[in-house]
């Protein structure tokens, strides 16, 4: 059965180049329910309402990734409000947030955008999807006085922030890191999440979980992130499949 929800993909990434429409129409066959495209730029946007349009199981999302926030032209935001307002496949902003991981970033660039898209998913009323690496102050800060609806991806803080983050009543979404050997405090982070607050993700190609680490990754993939998910809470994997995929279906507004 398997009812996999993949809550964060980029099968735009160009990694997928070669076989993307082989990889994606062999998904529903390995257990895949449900699997939504997350943009990272106003020509991913376009590019991915166009890659969901015509498939009941794929949805995707509108947003400005903060790593590029240096590449973000003026009148953006309002591109994407556009694209957002174009397809019903448009469920969240995202991903949007702060990254101050690599050398050179702009961090006033970063916190003006994120503001903007936050002003933008209030506006339409759709929930967002948080990337924030090495600049959980900030983030959070920003987060206390929105209280979005939304959830933070790829979760990499600590168990304090985990509980401050599910406070603000938001989700969590784990990726294969959580089957990796070094992941301890991941999984200190995922004790502290309620059932009805986790979700789980891809972000394929990237963080493919062990046995496939560094490997590109694909939705069937969460299977083996599930396992190591169900084996912490004392639950079956499926029973966890099935809870998650509620999860992702209720954040993203998904009707049976």
């Amino acid at each position: 059965m398997r009812n996999i929800f993949d809550t964060h993909s980029h099968y735009g990434d160009r990694a997928f180049d070669d076989d993307r429409t082989e990889v994606m129409a062999g998904l529903p066959e390995k257990g895949v329910r449900y699997a939504v495209l997350v943009s990272c730029s106003v020509k991913d946007t376009a590019d991915n309402i166009a890659l969901a349009a015509g498939h009941g199981w794929i949805y995707t999302t509108a947003g400005f990734h903060p790593e590029y926030a240096s590449e973000a032209e003026e009148g953006c935001v309002e591109e994407l409000k556009k694209l957002a307002m174009s397809s019903p496949d448009v469920r969240a902003i995202g991903e949007i947030g702060l990254d101050y991981h690599y050398e050179g970033y702009d961090r006033d660039r970063q916190i003006k955008l994120f503001r903007e898209q936050l002003e933008l998913a209030r506006e339409l009323s759709l929930p967002v999807i948080i990337h924030s690496r090495d600049a959980a102050e900030d983030t959070m800060k920003i987060l206390r006085e929105y209280r979005p609806a939304g959830v933070m991806h790829c979760f990499s803080y600590s168990a304090e922030i985990a509980k401050e983050v599910i406070k603000l009543g938001m989700y969590i979404g784990f990726t294969g890191v959580i089957t990796f050997k070094n992941a301890k405090k991941a999984l200190k982070a995922l004790a502290e999440v309620p059932d009805d607050r986790l979700l789980l993700e891809t972000d394929c190609p990237y963080m493919a979980p062990e046995p496939f680490r560094g490997r590109r990754c694909d939705s069937s993939m969460i299977e083996y992130t599930a396992a190591r998910a169900a084996e912490l809470r004392g639950m079956d994997t499926q029973a966890l499949l099935d809870m998650t995929c509620r999860n992702g279906m209720r954040f993203y507004g998904i009707e049976e």
